[in-house]
């Protein structure tokens, strides 16, 4: 990645040099750089003298203790005012200690959130920059010019103060495991319950991604179904085991959420299947066990179930309004992390360079730059009455999804958390009331009445 990015700031005409403790990297990028303005060194003191002061040095390597690493041999070697940029998945927490401890010595620091993969990164990822403005003014025009664009606008912005940027990147990654999931649920109905082949499914999400879907995992997703397997009769898709990896972006957005108190269930839901995932041999072993009375005839069930009622336009509907849900649940958590630790978030902005190089690039993101764009203060996207409606509008074809995929036990956790949590926020009264009754009575925790001020205990042994 450090490489392709490299050969896209030379290739956008800015000189740059590259350094990696690995020689056969720093020969790749001599080799495919040898008609742009840009060459690898193998040493650090060749790759610092190389660089004029104030030097802008960017780190593209893994989160965690590798970036300490770096900098740390970085800093005997930095005068006041050079730039350090880290530009990895960091976690948040991290990017705000880097950035004190090396304001304290005089030097600068951004944290840059970075979203589009190795081929985002040559041909224009979307950037997320948090730090300093001013810091962010000494590189702006290159970051600007190697980031995707869209109707020619760059897609990269400075998001915010501290580790905004980071936070910003690590919610992305948060949706992306929610609409990878979702992706993955609704190709599973499609398999399992409508019995589509694999050109059906291929062609219909090809149909999707250009319509109202239309994103890049949708896009992906047309193309990975279609493929054949090269070393068997049957197509690769299915030839991977189904186990998920993850490097823990999406773990940490939910951690971020409990932090906050901001509910994200649908995120929360991609993590839990994507661990679920991880515990092959324990599913393998469960599958095995018990008897189901009703094996026979759940197809039979299925199939009444769905008849005339269920389709793959069905799942279209819903797959969309999911979409919009998993979407809002993270602006909302943006929201609240903004308010608490001062980023001073702009949504629209946010929005606005999502929508190109990104994992989660969606023409979904042009009408949320548009909602933002009239009220940047909005606490939830679902407070937009035609978002909302939408996805109300897919509500009967959710139902029947429920009782369709209960009948063949398809495993639908992100679509029921999505519509569960939808349902929950749209609800005026929720039956916390029980629950404040239940802590109040084993913990004395108290409680608010809804016809007089105040704090209020019962001792509820008496009252029974």
């Amino acid at each position: 990645m450090g490489r392709n990015f490299l050969l896209n700031v030379a290739d956008s005409g800015f000189a740059c040099v590259g350094y990696d403790l690995d020689g056969e990297k720093v020969d790749a990028l001599n080799e495919e750089g040898k008609d742009f303005d840009v060459s690898g060194v193998k040493t650090l003191d060749e790759f610092l003298d190389s660089l004029e002061t104030p030097r802008a040095i960017m780190m593209l390597v893994p989160a965690g203790k590798v970036v300490d690493y770096v900098i740390a041999d970085l800093v005997p070697h930095l005068n006041r005012g050079d730039l350090i940029i880290d530009g990895g998945n960091s976690h948040f927490p991290d990017t705000e200690r880097r950035e004190k401890e090396l304001n304290e010595k005089g030097f600068e620091f951004l944290g840059v959130g970075v979203s589009g993969g190795a081929e985002g990164a040559r041909r224009g990822p979307s950037i997320m920059i948090g730090g300093k403005e001013e810091a962010y003014e000494i590189v702006k025009p290159i970051l600007e010019a190697v980031s995707a664009k869209v109707n020619g606008e760059p897609c990269a912005a400075h998001v915010g103060k501290g580790s905004a940027g980071h936070f910003v990147k690590m919610v992305h990654n948060g949706i992306e495991y929610a609409l990878m999931e979702l992706i993955c649920e609704t190709y599973d109905v499609m398999k399992r319950g409508l019995k589509m082949n694999h050109e059906e499914m291929s062609a219909t999400f090809d149909e999707w991604e250009n319509a109202e879907l239309s994103s890049f995992l949708v896009e992906i997703t047309a193309k990975i179904l279609k493929k054949k397997d090269d070393k068997s009769d049957d197509y690769l898709v299915e030839r991977i085991l189904d186990t998920a990896g993850q490097k823990g972006t999406g773990r940490w957005t939910s951690e971020a959420a409990l932090e906050f108190g901001v509910p994200i269930p649908t995120i929360d839901a991609a993590v839990t299947m994507r661990q679920i995932s991880a515990l092959k041999e324990d599913r393998a072993e469960l599958s095995e066990i018990g008897e189901d009375v009703f094996a026979d005839g759940k197809d039979k069930l299925f199939k009444d179930i769905v008849e005339g009622n269920f389709d793959a336009e069905s799942l279209r509907s819903i797959l969309y309004a999911a979409y919009i849900v998993s979407y809002a649940q993270g602006f909302a958590l943006l929201r609240e992390a903004s308010n608490e630790k001062g980023y001073d978030l702009n949504m629209d902005e946010i929005a606005k360079i999502w929508r190109g190089g990104c994992i989660i690039r969606a023409s979904l993101l042009e009408d949320f730059r548009a909602i933002f764009a009239k009220d940047n203060s909005l606490k939830n996207l679902l407070l937009d009455e035609g978002l909302t409606q939408k996805v109300l509008n897919s509500r009967l074809n959710y139902l029947v999804f429920c009782l369709a995929t209960s009948a063949l036990d398809i495993p639908a956790m992100a679509f029921n958390s999505a519509f569960a949590y939808f349902d929950a926020v749209r609800s005026e009264r929720l039956p916390a009331n029980l629950l404040q009754g239940q802590r109040d009575f084993f913990g004395s925790h108290t409680y608010k009445r809804i016809d007089e001020d105040g704090i209020f205990h019962t001792e509820w042994e008496d009252e029974l």
